[in-house]
């Protein structure tokens, strides 16, 4: 019991001190220094009234909103002598695994600026920033030569790191059967079983109304739809983020998705994060990154390539040219058992007080990466809007996709519900199923990361699919039929799909 207080203790100070740091917080001494002027604000009663002044003006919503989204992405207290790394990972094998393959990307990356003699970092010339401020909202047409550029790393190469992690305490010592029983990923850590996935999943059960199920053109939309969208204009009416989240986690109507994504990510697109969005743009007009190029390379390479997505090949050259600038993304390393890559001014190598980050958010894209943008472009046409709902969208969920962890991670999930087929399944769910999905039923599953704060449900959908191409699956003999079985899964129904494997099927 003491314990918990004293959690509970800590994580107040921490939101405190986070939230005092933020334009929130001005807002509220503002109004409250305002508030006074009012006549109802008594003296005497002076902390109560300014209470009862917020709760009226709305300002006490937000406060509660800013706290919620908080909470949503804080990680649980550790134990106070514990050192920062283990806030970070706890487990120090995983750690070490992290580690080295950070100096694996940043090996490729600085072999690459040595090959083609190009900098990490300079500034353009004045007619160079001139012309990219003149292209800027028509980047997709520009078509530089990126033929010697190659991504850092694909999502095969990450999964070829975790497939030779180990677990020390298990090396020696173990039964063959043991190893072979964990499959692919030979790491022994705790993870829900289907047992506990239903109960984790419970509003996605049979007796539970979906989008993606019942709003069908079989389903009366009177039987769930109009009462269901009926209750979501309720919920952004009152702009409440966690009511948001328990909500949308029966999906969220397509009209009203926009506003209840940012509703629960906490973004309200103030001046001041219009601003700071012209910053970052000034920043990418001045300066040209290495990363630049593989963020191009990038985007040809998948976004432009897709049916849904090559329309907004500007908005993605735009959002992640900005994102690789941003350095408030640093801030999510504090909680990830990634570190980001330093780099050093020439000739003072291994000198801290030399030392910047590269990029300047820590994160080097890889193969793929655009994808994590593309379906949010379906939802936010206005590009600082779209920016910070990516933005956030990471630092919540999408960095743990590429990173060595023991956090509740996906790709142990397989393994615990019979979904052995990593290789395969693998590249669906670090790009959170992007580009292999049709967008609607995309959307679907986003909705319900969101509404579970959770990325499991990536997991058991891979799982789901397998189950549902098991017959096909059994005829194949070799990994290239497996593949070609599950190589088109944009005619799949996302919502049908999670709720038989999770609660149609005997286990």
């Amino acid at each position: 019991m003491l314990q918990e207080e004293s959690d509970l203790s800590l994580i107040i100070a921490q939101i405190v001190q986070k939230l005092k740091g933020s334009n929130l917080y001005a807002q509220l001494e503002r109004q409250a220094w305002a508030s006074l002027q009012r006549p109802e604000i008594k003296l005497e009663s002076l902390k109560e009234d300014i209470k009862e002044f917020f709760k009226i003006s709305g300002w006490e919503k937000k406060l509660q909103n800013a706290v919620y989204s908080e909470l949503s992405v804080f990680p649980l207290p550790s134990h106070p002598a514990a050192p920062p790394e283990h806030l970070k990972e706890p487990l120090v094998y995983m750690r070490k695994a992290q580690g080295s393959w950070e100096k694996r990307i940043l090996k490729s990356l600085n072999s690459m600026c040595t090959e083609l003699s190009i900098p990490l970092a300079r500034k353009r010339p004045v007619g160079e920033q001139k012309e990219l401020l003149n292209k800027w909202n028509e980047m997709g047409t520009d078509e530089p030569d990126l033929s010697l550029f190659r991504p850092v790393y694909a999502p095969k190469d990450f999964l070829e790191v975790l497939i030779n992690l180990r677990n020390p305490n298990y090396e020696n010592g173990d039964s063959l059967s043991f190893r072979t029983h964990l499959g692919l990923i030979q790491v022994p850590l705790k993870v829900k079983d289907i047992p506990e996935l239903k109960e984790f999943f419970v509003e996605l059960g049979l007796t539970t109304g979906q989008l993606g199920i019942d709003d069908s053109t079989q389903v009366p939309p009177e039987l769930f739809e109009n009462e269901h969208v009926r209750i979501g204009q309720k919920v952004l009416a009152e702009q409440d983020s966690a009511a948001a989240q328990q909500y949308i986690r029966q999906g969220s109507p397509t009209a009203l998705r926009a506003e209840l994504w940012a509703l629960i990510l906490n973004i309200s697109s103030q001046p001041e994060d219009i601003l700071y969005y012209e910053q970052l743009k000034t920043n990418v007009i001045q300066h040209d990154l290495l990363v630049d190029s593989l963020i191009y390379k990038d985007v040809k390479l998948t976004a432009s390539n897709d049916d849904y997505y090559f329309v907004f090949e500007d908005y993605l050259y735009q959002v992640l040219l900005c994102f690789s600038r941003d350095t408030s993304v640093l801030g999510h390393f504090a909680y990830s058992s990634a570190s980001p890559p330093k780099s050093y001014i020439r000739g003072k190598l291994g000198l801290e007080e030399y030392a910047v980050f590269y990029p300047p958010n820590g994160v080097i894209p890889f193969h793929g990466f655009s994808m994590y943008v593309a379906p949010l472009c379906f939802l936010y046409h206005e590009p600082s809007k779209l920016y910070q709902i990516f933005r956030e969208m990471y630092v919540r969920f999408f960095f743990r996709l590429h990173s060595i962890s023991s956090h509740p991670s996906l790709f142990y999930h397989l393994r615990e519900i019979g979904a052995q087929p990593l290789r395969i399944s693998f590249k669906w769910m670090v790009r959170a199923f992007s580009g292999y999905l049709a967008t609607d039923q995309l959307l679907l599953l986003w909705d319900r990361i969101l509404g579970y704060n959770s990325l499991e449900i990536l997991a058991v959908l891979a799982a789901a699919v397998f189950a549902f191409r098991a017959v096909n699956l059994m005829e194949v003999t070799s990994l290239a039929a497996a593949e070609a079985v599950l190589a088109d899964l944009s005619t799949l129904k996302v919502m049908p799909l999670l709720q038989i494997f999770l609660f149609a099927t005997v286990t």
